[in-house]
């Protein structure tokens, strides 16, 4: 099924990505695609319906600034603008773009100067004073001027229009932008100054679904049944009879992975749990648990912590440990590939009893140390790798264009020497998408809003060099953390939350005796995309709770701080 697509072009904007996922949230597929993708990139193949140009950094005056790809306009498609967009629509089309001598950042209020036009038709606007009166104390004989139309929008620019293109109007004013909306709703033009996309704009939501459905016409068809019938025969196509593993972690990611992959193929998938070693407290009990009660796929579990461990001995770079752990992953997945694929050759497939055991397959009677036998039928690993591990793993390429934030193990990790095919059904999807897909899928809420975990597990939340005693030092306060976060009620009004062990000491006082020991930091945050994140704002008698037991229960521990800093400009995990 081809989906009426609007593709969002970025310009270098934080938010460019958050734009294509807000017009999904309106059941209209969008594609992200950089501002110089060639016209056969963002045409071929799609029933494109219209073009939004993200915001960015640059000047549309300055020499090698972003410019306007030609067929943007020749197609005749609807356009919408947004910031630096608006700016380069402007300067394309003869308007004028000029510094502003105040710029504007944050909060903002525009008057609406054409409130019934198509893009501000479906806003919720806010009327100053009452109108009844104003037509009251009015003249007969002149009619009452109608109270301005107001919204409030977030603004984010240095620049402003000083003069419109000819054949355009001005849609809204702002007190810093004479031209802060503009249009031509004859070609089904528009641009903003404003950020629709961030949730500081209420009504940016609104505005988005009028430009997608009014204006530019397309289906809102993009709906999870929709996904997961695509994405199910898509896979069927790919993989045909051959047999696919499935890198099992426990959280939403993978387990909506897995039921999609059952629901396609279902004998032909095997899922692989990893124990590296680098997980919370009871984790690969509670994972191996679960999946036993909610899911019918086989499992295979192996615990391979000696191996990662001994891999991320000495090693403190982040990027190195994301790497290791990487590589690492897709060595125990093929030299367990080739153990399962045997046990595919029987002549009757057995249920295996998933346990961990150090260093081996635990499919049926397998010995530790058995010999490999050769592989066969494995061609595929799937994987619950997202847009934004895509987005983030990004190394300068055309398609991203963005440079390396971090590299995901399962994205920029993985060894060029590896013998799998991938399989990313929900390589397109936002985090809040895969929720979705989950529960039409009919997981249970345990799977569905589970908090992220990160592939490389406490690797990246123990700063500096990763030993089994600082692991072991972190899974108890991490434990607490948590432990407190649920009898609070508060696990589902938070977003992602968990520990990290710095690598430096303390002085404290403990039983009047001095102490020097670690810091943990605890971080708490709320998000609905997880491409922008705000801080926690727990209760301080909470994080006193969790302070006090942490430093009371967890040896080594004198010290506990709270990372207020929200994303961006830090990540989410500290490395």
């Amino acid at each position: 099924m081809t989906h009426d697509t609007i593709i969002v072009l970025d310009f270098g904007s934080q938010y460019a990505q958050l734009i294509a996922r807000r017009v999904r949230e309106q059941r209209v597929y969008s594609e992200l695609l950089h501002w110089d993708a060639p016209a056969e990139q963002a045409l071929a193949s799609k029933s494109v319906k219209g073009f939004i140009l993200s915001g960015g950094p640059a000047s549309v005056y300055e020499p090698g600034a972003p410019t306007l790809p030609a067929y943007v306009l020749e197609s005749g498609l609807p356009v919408l603008g947004i910031c630096y967009g608006m700016q380069l629509l402007a300067h394309n089309l003869g308007g004028r773009v000029a510094p502003s001598q105040a710029r504007e950042y944050g909060p903002a209020e525009i008057e609406l100067l054409d409130a019934h036009n198509p893009l501000f038709a479906g806003c919720s606007v806010q009327v100053a004073g009452d109108a009844s009166q104003v037509a009251s104390l009015a003249s007969d004989l002149q009619p009452a001027p109608l109270p301005p139309a107001t919204l409030p929008v977030w603004m984010s620019h240095g620049d402003r229009i000083e003069r419109l293109p000819a054949g355009w109007q001005a849609l809204a004013r702002s007190t810093n932008s004479p031209y802060a909306a503009m249009g031509d709703p004859a070609r089904g033009a528009y641009g903003l100054q404003f950020h629709p996309e961030v949730t500081h704009t209420p009504q940016g939501a609104a505005l988005l679904r009028a430009f997608a459905v009014d204006i530019c016409g397309a289906a809102a068809d993009w709906t999870p049944a929709n996904f997961i019938a695509e994405a199910s025969a898509a896979v069927q196509a790919q993989v045909g009879q051959a047999h696919v593993l499935c890198g099992l972690s426990g959280g939403v990611d993978s387990s909506v992975v897995a039921a999609l992959l059952h629901q396609a193929i279902g004998d032909q998938l095997t899922c692989l749990f990893v124990d590296h070693g680098l997980l919370r407290q009871g984790e690969a009990e509670q994972v191996i648990d679960t999946f036993q009660r909610h899911m019918q796929a086989p499992l295979v579990a192996v615990n391979a912590t000696e191996a990662f461990l001994a891999d991320l001995e000495g090693v403190t770079d982040p990027e190195s440990k994301r790497k290791r752990i990487g590589n690492r992953f897709i060595r125990v997945f093929e030299e367990e590939a080739a153990r399962i694929a045997a046990q595919w050759a029987l002549p009757a497939p057995r249920s295996p009893t998933p346990a961990l055991r150090a260093g081996a397959s635990v499919l049926g009677t397998d010995e530790p140390g058995s010999p490999l036998p050769a592989p066969r039928t494995i061609g595929y690993l799937a994987q619950g790798t997202l847009y934004p591990d895509v987005i983030e793993s990004a190394s300068g390429s055309r398609e991203q264009a963005a440079r390396t934030i971090k590299t995901h193990h399962n994205v920029g990790g993985l060894p060029e020497d590896m013998t799998f095919r991938l399989i990313e059904p929900l390589r397109l999807l936002f985090k809040d998408e895969v929720r979705a897909v989950g529960e039409a899928l009919g997981l249970p809420a345990e799977i569905v809003w589970r908090h992220p975990f990160p592939g490389p597990g406490l690797a990246i939340r123990v700063l500096g060099e990763v030993t089994w005693p600082r692991l072991e030092t972190l899974r108890q306060a991490d434990a607490i953390l948590l432990e407190e976060l649920h009898a609070a009620g508060l696990y589902r009004a938070t977003s992602q939350v968990f520990a990290v062990l710095l690598p430096v000491k303390s002085v404290g006082v403990m039983g009047d005796n001095r102490t020097y020991a670690d810091v943990v930091a605890l971080r708490a945050v709320t998000t609905d995309d997880f491409m922008t994140a705000d801080w926690a704002r727990l209760p301080y008698d909470l994080l006193a709770r969790i302070s006090n037991r942490i430093v009371n229960e967890v040896a080594g521990v004198n010290r506990v701080v709270y990372d207020i800093t929200p994303k961006p400009p830090g990540t989410i995990e500290w490395e």
